[in-house]
């Protein structure tokens, strides 16, 4: 069992169920919630809410990655690349002073290693591929119909002064469509999902509130174990060969 916190403080995370808020203004209130726990005021606290329809480019986002439609974008201080965000996804903003010596890899995992329970505990086989953060889902048939390796659930975290912002995006009923226009997370050869979509039913953020709060408060706590949670890596069905028919000409 993984018993070491995350977190620097041992008071308990405060949880804030925020509704859908404009992401720069969300922004700011993660600053300000980083700035206090900088300087050792004041509680750590998960953000938990939706956006309005947005792109945002964190540091790594090539041009190429960017909408192929001129939407305007976002520039972050953010890991990863480009990433769309909007209703029906949720979005954790974890803000919280960090354990020393700090160890941002590992403050991933737990975050991964959170999402990967509730994603498991609602019926899915999801896990890490080894580059790549975030929740996957292995390619293959899904309900008669070829899939390629996909992510249910983003991240992306910035950590300054000890304290980590940003933070994931899980998505439930969002509509997959914002995706098309980008690169998402730079990465060409791999596909979005939601919940919704892979269960064959209508999952809501409401619904996966409860979960998520409990498991992401549970992983930075040392309350939940870092396992392997690999994705086994299949390769795409080869495409079908043509047909020959051998015909005999002459005696």
């Amino acid at each position: 069992m993984n018993t070491r916190s995350a977190r620097l403080s041992t008071d308990s995370l405060q949880v804030r169920r925020l509704g859908t808020v404009d992401y720069l203004e969300a922004l700011e209130m993660q600053r300000a919630v980083a700035a206090r726990r900088a300087e050792g005021v004041g509680d750590d606290e998960l953000l938990l809410l939706e956006h309005p329809a947005v792109f945002t480019a964190g540091r790594r986002t090539s041009p190429e990655d960017r909408p192929t439609d001129g939407t305007p974008v976002i520039d972050v201080d953010r890991g990863g690349k480009i990433t769309w965000h909007g209703p029906g996804q949720l979005v954790g903003y974890p803000i919280v002073r960090l354990a020393e010596p700090v160890d941002v890899v590992r403050y991933v995992r737990l975050i991964e290693q959170a999402l990967i329970a509730v994603c498991t505990d609602m019926g899915l086989t999801v896990g890490r591929i080894d580059g790549r953060s975030g929740v996957w889902l292995a390619a293959g048939d899904v309900r008669g119909r070829w899939q390629p390796e996909r992510k249910v659930a983003a991240i992306g975290v910035r950590v300054q002064r000890g304290v980590a912002l940003h933070g994931f995006s899980l998505n439930c009923n969002a509509s997959l469509a914002g995706f098309g226009t980008i690169v998402p997370c730079g990465i060409a050869d791999a596909g979005v999902t939601t919940l919704s979509d892979e269960l064959d039913r209508d999952v809501t953020v409401d619904e996966v509130v409860p979960a998520v709060t409990r498991a992401v408060v549970d992983a930075l706590d040392g309350r939940m174990p870092l396992t392997v949670h690999d994705v086994d890596r299949v390769p795409a069905p080869s495409a079908s060969r043509p047909t020959f028919t051998t015909v005999t000409l002459g005696p």
